[in-house]
C-alpha cells in the first residue's frame, strides 16, 4: 500500500481501476469476501474479440479462430492458415492482440498469440502538485495453442500462457515500480454429440495455474481460474431448410474455481449467419453477474468475403463506472 499513498488527486483516480485489474497484493487489505482482493492478474478476464464480445462472452460451445482467447478447442474447426488482429478500448486501456493459427491435420492446429493492455501513462505528483515522473502500465499475454479432433464429433484444445503485469515510472519515482510474471493454462473440449440435432457443447477450465506473484510468496495471489460450460443449438432447422441461413442460440455458465459454491456468472448469445461462402453476420449477447460489469446486452456484426473477415461489436453493458465501452474490431486474413 505504500507504493501508491504518494498518487495525489487525479493520478489517484485514473489508477483506481488500473489497480483493480493489477495484482490484488498492491491493493493492502481489502474484504475477504471482495473479488479483487482475493484474485490476482484480474486482466485475463477481459474480453478478447468482436465475436465474443457480440455474444455476450458465450463462447466456450463455439468453434472458430476467435477460440485461441476463449475455449481452445474450438481452434479444432479452422481449416486455413490464418491471421487475426483484434483492438478495443477497454475503460481500464487500450487492448490489441495478433493470433496466428496453422492447421496441420490431421495432427490438430497450432497457434500462437500475444495481447497488450496499454492502461497508459499519468503524471506521479507529490503533495505540492510538483510533478516527479510518468507512471506507465501494460500487461503482455502470449499463448500457444493447441488443438485437435478426438474424434469425429469431439474436439480437444489447450492453451499455455505466459502472462506478465509491469508497472513502471520514468522520472524520480522512489518505491514505485512492480514487474509480475506468471504463467496459466486453458484446457477445453468442444462436442456435436448427435449428427441429426444441431447441438455443440463445449466446457473448459480457463487461467489455471500458480498464485501470480508480486514480489515474494507473501504477496502472491491465485489467479482468476474459471469453471465453463456451455451448449449452443441451431434453431432455424426447423423452420427453414437451407444452409444459408442459421441461428444459433448459446447458453453459458462460468463459476470460480476457488469458489465453486459463489454466484455464477450467465452468458448469452445468438449468432445469424447469412450466406454459404461470404457470410453476413448478426450478433447479440447478453451478460450478468460478471465482476466489474454491469448486467446488459451487446451487439455486433460481422462479414466474411473470400480470404477476409471483418467483425464489430458494441458492449452496451458498460461497467460499475457507468460508462459503456467503445467499439471492438477483429480484422481475419486467411492465406
Amino acid at each position: 500500500m505504500s507504493r501508491i499513498r504518494c498518487f495525489q488527486g487525479s493520478i489517484a483516480l485514473a489508477l483506481s481501476l488500473v489497480l483493480t485489474l493489477a495484482p490484488s497484493s498492491l491493493m493492502g487489505q481489502g474484504d475477504p469476501d471482495d473479488l479483487p482482493a482475493l484474485e490476482g492478474a484480474l486482466f485475463l478476464l477481459l474480453p478478447v474479440g468482436a465475436q465474443g464480445v457480440s455474444l455476450g462472452r458465450a463462447m466456450t460451445s463455439v468453434p472458430g479462430s476467435e477460440s485461441a482467447f476463449w475455449n481452445p478447442a474450438g481452434l479444432a474447426a479452422v481449416d486455413e492458415n490464418r491471421l487475426l488482429v483484434f483492438r478495443g478500448n477497454h475503460l481500464v486501456g487500450e487492448a490489441t492482440a495478433i493470433s496466428m493459427l496453422f492447421p496441420r491435420q490431421p495432427l490438430g492446429v497450432f497457434g500462437i498469440s500475444y495481447q497488450l493492455l496499454d492502461e497508459g501513462e499519468q503524471d506521479l505528483k507529490d503533495r505540492e502538485g510538483n510533478v516527479l515522473g510518468t507512471i506507465n502500465v501494460r500487461s503482455h499475454i502470449g499463448v500457444a495453442s493447441f488443438a485437435t479432433p478426438l474424434a469425429d464429433w469431439l474436439y480437444a484444445g489447450v492453451n499455455f500462457k505466459l502472462v506478465q503485469f509491469n508497472l513502471g515510472c520514468r522520472g524520480q519515482c522512489p518505491g514505485v515500480g512492480v514487474r509480475s510474471t506468471g504463467w496459466a493454462v486453458d484446457a477445453g473440449l468442444q462436442a456435436r454429440p448427435f449428427a441429426s440435432v444441431p447441438l455443440r457443447l463445449g466446457a473448459m477450465f480457463a487461467h489455471l495455474g500458480p498464485d501470480f506473484q508480486v514480489e515474494n510468496a507473501d504477496q502472491a495471489d491465485p489467479l482468476p481460474t474459471r469453471i465453463r460450460v456451455s451448449a449452443g443449438y441451431e434453431l432455424l432447422t426447423h423452420f427453414v431448410e437451407s444452409d444459408d441461413l442459421t441461428l444459433w442460440f448459446n447458453f453459458e455458465v462460468e463459476n470460480r474455481w476457488s469458489d465453486p459454491g459463489d454466484a455464477p456468472s450467465y452468458y448469452l448469445g445468438a449468432e445469424l449467419m447469412a450466406g454459404r461462402g461470404d457470410i453476413l453476420f448478426v450478433r447479440t449477447g447478453f451478460q450478468a453477474g460478471e465482476i466489474g460489469v454491469s448486467d446488459g446486452f451487446a451487439v455486433g456484426v460481422g462479414l466474411r468475403y473470400q480470404q477476409f473477415e471483418l467483425g464489430l461489436a458494441k458492449n452496451l453493458a458498460g461497467s460499475i463506472t457507468g460508462e459503456s465501452e467503445p467499439v471492438f474490431v477483429s480484422f481475419g486474413l486467411n492465406y
